[in-house]
């Protein structure tokens, strides 16, 4: 009998050929699954494992057990949140990474977690939502432990910020460095443009008292006249003392900075030096028609002092109040005792000080006022001198003013010392102290001795003189006398030589007036000032009688054209 495949043998045959193949399939699927199960189980690298949906552990592999510390029999059924931190519990993470899985399919996020030790690990962690249709049954969850690789990122991370850190302070040492350097040389040119200002009115004021002794000598030479005579050895007298001063000056200068001024101390009455130095400046006070009053207290004010030294003082003080204060100003001196210390106060309505030099006055080098316009002449270190005397004496020195033209006040600070056992009442109160044919020539000079000396020289030699001592006092004298050659000094008071050339030369009765520069200043730049302002001539003191004889004849020759 023959088989048809609709027979009922041949339907048989055919179904279990089928059965047989899906068992095999299912058999080839359980395999091939234990073999993954076996595999994500052994693991060891990957902490593997599977969460329900709502969020409990279903299986665990062997990375999770060494990575996390629990083994299977411990964790799974426990919700995963137990290998979360506190504080993320509390702003609830574990929840918020099964949200975004479910909602978006996965979850990536890298952060501590907490191993069963208690201790922390850096986790990369991976969570993937896993559904069956629109049925979501669970989530896969693949933690790496990347701890050593986060401590190497933050070593580095720290490394790097030392070494930022580190160069910030470099840069900011370097910075300060650089920034004291230029501070230094800016101090070195300030110090160094000081020192040749210095320098130069040094020159200038040891030019000043030579050119009326050689003026004096050449009268010697030519008057016979014994009055005349003793004029003129008045006048070396009087400039040879000046340039003793100048450089005594200096040498205390230098003993002071170099910390070898021997002071002589000793208990004195702090009005000795006051009346010491009165004594010293009182003509000079008196020839500026200055008004002085004194006060002193009525009780005698001891300090331990060096008595020559701190006369000294005051008497440079009382120097500039007259050098610096227009002619019948008004000076005051006062001692008095504040606590422990005598306070001396100089104060006067001269021409003040500026805002801007005050930090500097007591300075070496430092000039209050220009070496143009200064009158009496002056190192400029009478100051400096003065503050290192009264510190050696432990006291202090400072200066005020409330500007140009509002005078000045000069306050020392000395420490008071006991009274000794047996002393003597003396007493003292307000002090007032106070109280042709010839060859027409002006001479301006604010140095009177030089003026006048070369007036009566000139005046030895056959010529007319006119003498003038500041900047409008000679213009006014070249003005009503018209003079044919003006000796014009250029540091003069009120207005300079160089003001003074140029305001003669802009009048029509000054068009050919001689007009010959006679300073101590002699580079070439000011004799380029002198002749851009006017001056025929720059003659540099002390000027030669021989020169200026001859310019005077090219004025008498210029007289004869006109």
């Amino acid at each position: 009998m023959a088989w048809t495949k609709d027979s009922p043998k041949a339907g048989n045959s055919v179904a279990t050929a089928e059965r047989e193949k899906r068992l095999q399939a299912e058999q080839s699927l359980r395999q091939s699954e234990e073999v993954f199960r076996l595999l994500v189980e052994g693991v060891r690298d990957y902490a593997i494992f599977m969460l329900d949906p709502e969020g409990h552990v279903a299986t665990w592999n062997r990375g999770a057990e060494r990575i996390k510390g629990y083994s299977a029999e411990e964790v799974i059924g426990q919700h995963f949140s137990k290998f979360y931190q506190e504080k993320d519990i509390a702003r609830g993470w574990p929840e918020y990474e099964l949200k975004v899985a479910a909602t978006e399919g996965r979850f990536e996020d890298e952060g501590w977690r907490v191993r069963k030790d208690g201790s922390l690990f850096w986790a990369n962690v991976i969570i993937t939502a896993i559904y069956e249709g629109d049925l979501l049954r669970g989530f896969s969850k693949v933690t790496r432990d990347l701890t050593e690789r986060k401590r190497t990122e933050e070593e580095l991370r720290e490394a790097r910020d030392r070494l930022e850190e580190r160069v910030e302070e470099r840069t900011a040492e370097l910075k300060q460095r650089s920034e004291q350097i230029e501070r230094l040389v800016e101090e070195l040119a300030v110090a160094d443009r000081r020192k040749n200002e210095f320098l130069a009115t040094l020159a200038h004021e040891l030019r000043n008292p030579l050119a009326p002794i050689r003026n004096a000598l050449q009268i010697l030479h030519l008057s016979p006249d014994e009055h005349v005579r003793q004029q003129a050895l008045g006048v070396i007298d009087r400039q040879l003392g000046q340039m003793v001063r100048l450089v005594d000056d200096l040498l205390d200068i230098s003993r002071i900075t170099n910390n070898k001024l021997q002071l002589r101390k000793e208990r004195i009455d702090l009005a000795e030096a006051i009346r010491s130095a009165l004594e010293t400046t009182r003509s000079l006070i008196d020839k500026a028609g200055h008004e002085l009053t004194v006060r002193l207290p009525a009780e005698p004010v001891y300090v331990e002092a060096d008595l020559t030294r701190l006369a000294q003082v005051f008497t440079n003080l009382l120097n500039n109040s007259t050098k610096y204060t227009e002619t019948g100003g008004h000076i005051w001196v006062t001692v008095e005792t504040q606590g422990h210390e005598a306070v001396v106060s100089v104060r006067d309505t001269g021409i003040g000080i500026t805002t801007e030099h005050l930090p500097h006055l007591f300075e070496m080098f430092s000039q209050a006022a220009s070496a143009l316009e200064r009158s009496g002449g002056g190192l400029g270190v009478g100051l400096a001198l003065a503050r290192g005397v009264v510190e050696l004496h432990g006291g202090t020195i400072t200066a005020s003013s409330e500007g140009l033209g509002k005078g000045s006040e000069m306050i020392v600070r000395l420490p008071v010392a006991p009274a000794p056992a047996s002393e003597q009442q003396l007493s003292s109160g307000e002090t007032d102290l106070s109280r042709g044919n010839r060859c027409r020539v002006l001479i301006a000079d604010d140095n009177r001795d030089s003026a006048d000396s070369l007036s009566l020289l000139l005046e030895l030699s056959g010529y007319e003189t006119r003498t003038a001592h500041d900047g409008v006092e000679a213009i006014e004298a070249a003005r009503a006398h018209g003079p044919d050659v003006a000796l014009l000094d250029i540091g003069m008071p009120k207005v300079n030589g160089y003001e003074v050339a140029r305001r003669i030369r802009q009048e029509p009765w000054g068009q050919r007036m001689l007009l010959v520069a006679i300073t101590g200043w002699g580079q070439e730049d000011d004799k380029q000032q002198a002749r851009d302002a006017g001056f025929d001539h720059h003659l540099t003191k002390p000027v030669d009688l021989e020169d200026l004889r001859a310019l005077l004849e090219e004025a008498q020759g210029r007289r004869g054209q006109g």
